[in-house]
């Protein structure tokens, strides 16, 4: 009976120390810009956003939601999972009758020392042969903020409010 308590709490305080256990991989949030092509539609653009899910990030393991917006303003949505350079992604491509689903695996690397660009393969069942293709998305360059100084007017003097304000 000792031994069981013993071992039980042990549990206890594993699934504790993990639950706490907090991010420390890269975060590779942003806003990215995919060239790709697949063997259905040829060559496309897509506009993809990744978003750390902090709650759901441990140690090593980055969590994020995932949306991808098309040409002709078509929005997924999906998840991936980050471990070092490599992401593993997937997106549901649902029109409302059947859920189609979409995965790929990545491989992610620095282009700067603040953005990131990734390379993904991917496969979509489409209960034929399937839909397969890659893409290569660079994270987009952050916008600067610009500050506005808040403008003092002052007043333009020209020579007759010079003479008519020292003529009274």
């Amino acid at each position: 009976m000792k031994k069981l308590f013993l071992l039980s709490l042990m549990f206890t305080y594993m699934s504790a120390a993990q639950a706490d256990q907090e991010f420390v991989g890269d975060n590779f949030s942003g806003v990215y810009v995919c060239k790709g092509s697949n063997n259905k539609v040829g060559d496309y653009e897509v506009m993809a956003t990744l978003k750390l899910n902090r709650h759901s990030s441990h140690d090593g393991f980055g969590a994020y939601d995932l949306k991808a917006e098309t040409e002709n303003a078509l929005v997924y949505k999906g998840q991936a999972i980050a471990q070092g350079n490599k992401l593993a992604l997937t997106f549901n491509f649902s029109d409302g009758r059947s859920p189609d689903f979409t995965t790929g695996i990545a491989t992610i690397a620095p282009i700067s020392a603040t953005r990131w660009a990734y390379s993904n393969h991917y496969y979509e069942p489409d209960g034929a042969a399937g839909v397969f293709g890659s893409e290569r998305c660079v994270m987009k360059k952050p916008l600067k903020l610009v500050s506005k100084k808040k403008m003092i007017k002052k007043p333009v003097l020209n020579e007759e409010t010079t003479i008519s304000n020292t003529s009274i």
